[in-house]
Formats: structure tokens, sequence, C-alpha cells
């Protein structure tokens, strides 16, 4: 890459990374980063060549999935149908801040209800892996039994766009796969995106989620739940 490129390149991941107004910047990925020759300039990072994104809506005084550790949590479900080398995953609150859902994206039933509210939370997401589930059949069987292998978690990141109150709370997660540890790998399976609030206060309003990664991979599905997830896998195979 020429100086005049990376340069360039620089300046397109500083204005990607200060502009919020109705669009989330560049999801860059760890694979393939370069340190910038500006001092003090955020690293040049190639976007996710693969991106999927779920519109969602949790309206106030939504029950929780589940409550770990004293905080109320929420579950997105996600199926990745190929070994991955990396896997990103982002949310940012409020979701309609950031434009409206395209024709291939996934969007929750009552998004729609939740269009105009102004709510949003503080977000703090959590990566886990179905350790029982490798094919479309393992997850009725084994959904019930299953453990989950923690690959971590982000609260506030500063790449992502400020919140209407001007902190940036908003987060972002880069996993790198470890073929070694099979804990740690990023394999065929299901995986899901464990969601709160960190401070005090409710998980309530619109956010949008992202799941990137460096190559492609046909048929990646994003769900509320279970049932979602297996009518998103069943749709996938009916376009073969």
């Amino acid at each position: 890459m020429t100086r005049t490129l990376i340069l360039a390149a620089c300046a397109l991941s500083l204005a990607a990374a200060s502009s919020f107004a109705g669009k989330l910047p560049n999801f860059g990925a760890d694979f393939g980063k370069k340190a910038s020759p500006i001092p003090n300039a955020p690293e040049i990072r190639i976007p996710y060549t693969d991106m999927t994104t779920y519109w969602g809506y949790v309206k106030p005084g939504t029950a929780p999935d589940a409550e770990i550790g004293g905080k109320k949590m929420f579950f997105l479900y996600v199926w990745i149908p190929a070994i991955a080398p990396e896997i990103g995953v982002r949310m940012a609150s409020p979701g309609n801040d950031f434009g409206k859902p395209d024709k291939k994206d996934f969007v929750a039933a009552n998004y729609k209800d939740g269009e105009k509210d102004k709510s949003y939370f503080d977000t703090w997401i959590n990566f886990e892996r179905a350790v029982t589930i490798i094919n479309p059949d393992d997850i009725k069987k084994n959904i019930a039994t299953t453990t989950w292998a923690n690959y971590g978690s982000n609260d506030d990141n500063g790449e992502m766009p400020a919140q209407p109150s001007g902190s940036k709370y908003n987060s972002l997660l880069r996993i790198t796969s470890d073929p070694a540890d099979p804990m740690k790998a990023l394999v065929r399976g299901l995986y899901r995106i464990g969601f709160t609030t960190y401070k005090v206060g409710e998980v309530q309003g619109t956010f949008i989620a992202q799941v990137g990664a460096p190559i492609k991979i046909p048929g990646v599905v994003v769900a509320k739940d279970i049932d979602g997830i297996l009518a998103g896998i069943e749709a996938n195979a009916k376009k073969k």
C-alpha cells in the first residue's frame, strides 16, 4: 500500500469514526489490520466482508430472557454455518438513530412498534457458543441442555458512535478464532449474543446489532428465539 493510499485510508477511517448522524461507521476487522503512519490515529482496518444486521426493539417493561449475576439479560441467537477466522459483534442503541432496515436485514417482529420510540440503553454485550450444537438437527435436540462457551464481553467502545446523551456507551467485540482451543474456536454452530445495560437502568428502546466476518459466510441467521433461527435456516435451505 503506497503512502498516499495509507493517508487516504486514515482520513476515511477518521471521518467514519467521527460520524454518527444516521449512519454507523465502517465495521473494521482485526484480521489484516495495520498501524497508522499518523501518530495517535486509529489503526487501519479493512471492513468485514460479510455483515449481518438485526434491528430490534425492547418495549419498556419487557421481561428479560434471564437474570444472570443480578442483571436482566436478553438474547439474540446467531446461526453461523461455517468456520470463521474472526467474528465481530457490535450493538448500538437507539437503533432508529441509524436509518431503517434493508431488505436483506433481520428485523424483530415488533420493530415497527418502536420506530418512533426515543428510549435507549447503555449496551453491554456478551458472545457465546452452544457447545453441543454443530448441525441444525442438534438445535431442538440439545438446546435445553447445552452448555455455553464464553468468548468475551464488552461494555463501552470508543469506536462506536455516541448515544443521544453524548456518552460513548455503545458496544463492540471482536473475537479471533483459536483452533488449538476447542472452547475458543469459531466453528460452525449456534451462538448467542447476550445483552443488557451495564449501569443501573432498564433495557428498553430500539437497537441495531451486527455480526461481521472477514470472509463471506452465506447462510448466517440472527433471530430473537430458537423458532426464528430454525425458520431462517429452513428459508436458506429452500434458496439453494
